[in-house]
């Protein structure tokens, strides 16, 4: 790492707001030198709660984000904010800019608030929203909030990234709650009937109660289901999930709902409440620990896609690029199947004689 980004790491750990916003930029931009300074953050990681907050367009996220961290910060913590934005089609760069959603906490420097791009990546969180997180744990936020697009299910990505999901449901008709079914239910650790004071709320919390009770013993929130918070501990021979006898396994976590009205700020006290009881949770049950390791393994997964990818790439440009191979194979000269075999070859060979080089236990 050079001097500057030593500089620049430097800054950062002792608490300068510039030097996170250029950190967060540099790894948004995958500048040169990115990767350095993201492996130096990982030893400064670990204190920060994660907070995903997601559901349908016009549920009313980014009010519901502002007001958490108004609260937040009147009980003492500092915010760190991030609002995956829709991709510009222009730029690439997030559409809507920083702050222009967030009213409450403007001039507030413990709120810290960055717009980033989807960049069309899986459920609207790339990989460098996953790097921004890091930069603002080892910043020293103690509560870093994700709002996603709310682009349906492929927001389960967000699982991947957050240690508490809460999802927002806006009330009205039972097919805002239909649509849940299709996979986003499975990844809430809270339920946020958010605008409760308009028609249609109390339906939509009584769906939603049902759904959950339906859910019990072998819905999404028993361990068989793969809900994030329990299957992580599913596996594990020492908990006995079918026993309520069993005084050491930690009981499932059922979903609670929470009804708020973003806009005064009703039921955000009681939201802050539940999602600390689930972090509570967590450390208990000894999933926070499991889903760390989960993500982290999905960490290295990604950042081994994207590098043989990025390989792989280079050597298409090489032998002339992948239209004349198309070609190739549209000229009945060879098929897919065989090229992938032909390009893979050389780093096949390559993990082979390492492997042979390795010594005998």
């Amino acid at each position: 790492m050079n001097e500057r980004d030593e500089s620049l790491l430097e800054d950062l750990l002792v608490g300068k707001h510039r030097a996170l916003a250029r950190v967060i930029s540099k790894i948004e931009n995958r500048s040169p030198g990115y990767r350095e300074l993201v492996s130096e953050l990982y030893a400064h990681t670990g204190d920060a709660d994660v907070i995903g907050i997601t559901g349908s367009p016009g549920a009313g996220k980014s009010t519901l984000v502002d007001k958490l961290a108004e609260t937040y910060r009147e009980r003492g913590d500092t915010v760190g904010i991030i609002a995956i934005d829709p991709s510009s089609p222009f730029t690439g760069g997030a559409v809507l800019g920083d702050r222009i959603r967030m009213a409450s906490t403007i001039g507030d420097m413990d709120v810290f608030v960055r717009s980033m791009s989807a960049r069309g990546t899986l459920g609207g969180l790339s990989t460098a929203t996953a790097d921004a997180v890091k930069a603002m744990d080892a910043f020293g936020k103690d509560k870093i909030i994700i709002e996603t697009v709310g682009a349906g299910q492929n927001e389960i990505d967000i699982v991947r990234t957050a240690d508490t999901v809460a999802v927002l449901v806006p009330p009205g008709s039972g097919d805002s709650v239909q649509t849940l079914k299709a996979g986003i239910l499975e990844i809430a650790d809270v339920f946020v009937v958010n605008k409760a004071d308009r028609p249609g709320a109390d339906r939509t919390v009584q769906e939603l109660r049902d759904m959950i009770e339906l859910g019990d013993g072998g819905g999404f929130s028993g361990p068989s289901a793969g809900h994030h918070g329990a299957d992580a501990i599913a596996d594990s021979d020492d908990l006995d999930w079918g026993d309520e006898s069993n005084e050491e396994a930690e009981p499932d976590w059922t979903p609670p709902i929470v009804e708020t009205v973003a806009t005064s700020g009703d039921g955000v006290d009681e939201l802050i409440d539940e999602l600390a009881s689930h972090q509570s949770y967590l450390v208990d049950s000894g999933t926070r620990a499991e889903k760390a390791r989960q993500r982290y393994a999905e960490e290295i997964r990604t950042l081994l896609r994207e590098d043989v990818h990025a390989l792989l790439e280079d050597e298409l440009a090489r032998v002339g690029g992948v239209d004349d191979l198309a070609d190739a194979v549209r000229h009945g000269e060879t098929d897919p199947y065989t090229i992938a075999d032909e390009m893979l070859a050389p780093v096949e060979t390559c993990l082979e004689e390492l492997e042979a080089d390795e010594p005998d236990e």
